[in-house]
């Protein structure tokens, strides 16, 4: 293709991922709603629409691919491909931690912890994607960095509400009248609390990830990429 048809294909490919990036964040938003309203409709949609993404993220690959393959670019035009490459595996893989907020809403019955506020972890996830891909639609160096110093804070605040779960469950006296189900019930409750916090402290270390790419786009440093 002609050199500025090229240019209008480098284009156009940094809007499709910013497009597949407000389709993945409209989904880990439908999973923390359907977690915090028990939502088992949202929650199948969630499970059985993870198909989109995956087609979504193959097709864009597939032009990433046929980009460099045509017409072999050099310096910043390669980091831009490549980069933009990693990015949609971090949003495709944050998708799929989206869909497992979708199955974890269908396991959970009640809320063993209400102190546990998952809803302000996963907006703090959801704007730290945001600014990623703001980030990367700007070439903002500024907003890579400052993006690793917030996941800092992420990861404290997941430790801390995993140690409120794992502490409670060890000093929690159990009646002996208890049956074993219900025991088991709690220790589903448990786990999938946890799996929670899990997946959203990885939500978090994705949007590093796409501002670690971004930087390294931008300025060839890949000093957030180590």
């Amino acid at each position: 293709m002609p050199r500025e048809g090229y240019q209008d294909e480098l284009a156009d490919l940094r809007e499709d991922v910013l497009y597949m990036s407000e389709v993945v964040l409209d989904r880990v938003q439908m999973g923390l709603d359907a977690l915090q309203r028990k939502d088992e409709e949202t929650a199948q949609e969630l499970i059985h629409g993870d198909e989109e993404i995956n087609q979504l993220y193959l097709d864009l690959e597939r032009r990433c691919v046929d980009l460099i393959a045509l017409q072999q670019p050099v310096a910043g035009d390669l980091r831009f491909i490549a980069a933009s490459f990693k990015i949609l595996t971090d949003l495709e893989r944050i998708g799929d931690l989206a869909t497992n907020l979708g199955e974890y809403t269908l396991e959970a019955d009640r809320d063993a912890y209400p102190g546990v506020d998952v809803q302000a972890i996963g907006d703090e996830v959801v704007s730290m994607v945001e600014d990623a891909m703001i980030a990367y639609e700007t070439d903002d160096v500024e907003l890579c960095r400052d993006l690793a110093k917030r996941d800092d804070a992420v990861d404290e605040r997941c430790a801390e509400a995993s140690d409120i779960v794992v502490r409670d469950l060890i000093e929690r006296q159990v009646d002996v009248e208890v049956g074993d189900e219900d025991i088991e019930d709690l220790m589903n409750d448990v786990s999938r609390l946890l799996l929670t916090i899990r997946d959203l402290e990885r939500v978090g270390d994705h949007a590093v990830n796409i501002a670690a790419r971004t930087l390294y786009m931008i300025e060839n440093d890949d000093e957030l990429i180590y």
